[in-house]
């Protein structure tokens, strides 16, 4: 693949974020390529204007993405770019970096074998979430959650897959996890690791008021719909990836669906998933 220009996305005012984006750019352009780079953060850097431009212009001028940060950069450029088809790599200054895993003092390195060819691909999938069919829209890498709009409020709900009723639950709240998601919050409320190649997506009750009310997978091509029961006396919030929120009155519905568009990453070649988890869980090394 011909990476004629190509892109740079970051967290602005971040140190070690800068750091690397302006080593990636002087790389870049001595390697001939033509770099962009987004403006909120070009102009921390002070970085020439004929370089910057908006987030819409990278998806459509660039022919891959370098996202500089965490793992919640990596989430807010996924979201954007999913609908460019183009590929995003990720160096990782945040961290954990389960999704950005180039690490910075080998980001020359591992960039130049990218640009040359020795990569692995991978999709992965996005949920998207409107409420009851009006402008309160987003679509998420991670997870979608309903949780209550004040602490140590109980909210109850509904919960219908492909139109059947399923359960309704009172409790903190409801996490809709992509296999992506699934070390994240997910994990935390006690949600199962789902490889990122499985297409299902996990249904994780937040501190339930029942025994008997446990975390489900179901296939991702399926509908989830979520009714905020009228008795509630409060509004609740739904979160999109922890970055995007609406808010949520008793009697309105969330509707929960796979995005047609995926996100199109790139590994170096030596990328391991389960080495990953290894890593950033502490999982026991062989025997």
């Amino acid at each position: 693949m011909n990476f004629a220009t190509i892109g740079i996305m970051g967290k602005p005012k971040h140190h070690e974020v800068g750091e690397t984006i302006v080593t990636l750019f002087s790389f870049l352009q001595q390697e001939g390529h033509s770099v962009l780079v987004e403006t909120a953060v070009a102009k921390d850097l002070s970085i020439p204007q004929e370089f910057q431009c908006d987030w819409q212009t990278l998806g459509e001028q660039c022919d891959l993405i370098i996202v500089v940060g965490g793992d919640g950069s990596m989430l807010y450029a996924a979201r954007l770019m999913a609908a460019y088809n183009i590929p995003l790599l990720g160096v990782n200054r945040g961290y954990l970096g389960f999704l950005t895993d180039i690490q910075p003092q080998q980001v020359t390195e591992k960039v130049s074998e990218i640009l040359a060819g020795d990569y692995t691909e991978e999709r992965r999938f996005l949920l998207e979430a409107n409420i009851d069919g009006d402008d309160r829209y987003s679509d998420a890498l991670n997870d979608i959650v309903l949780y209550p709009g004040e602490i140590s409020r109980m909210i109850e709900f509904e919960v219908y897959i492909d139109d059947s009723f399923v359960y309704s639950a009172r409790g903190d709240g409801l996490i809709i996890s992509t296999p992506t998601g699934s070390t994240a919050y997910s994990l935390s409320a006690g949600g199962p690791i789902l490889s990122p190649s499985i297409n299902a997506i996990t249904l994780v009750p937040m501190f339930p008021h029942t025994l008997s009310s446990r975390p489900i997978a179901i296939d991702a091509d399926s509908k989830v719909e979520i009714v905020f029961s009228r008795t509630n006396p409060h509004e609740a919030r739904l979160s999109c990836d922890g970055q995007v929120r609406f808010p949520v009155q008793p009697g309105e519905k969330i509707c929960v669906r796979k995005r047609k568009e995926d996100l199109w990453l790139l590994h170096p070649k030596d990328y391991d998933y389960f080495r990953l988890l290894r890593t950033k869980l502490g999982w026991g090394s062989k025997l």
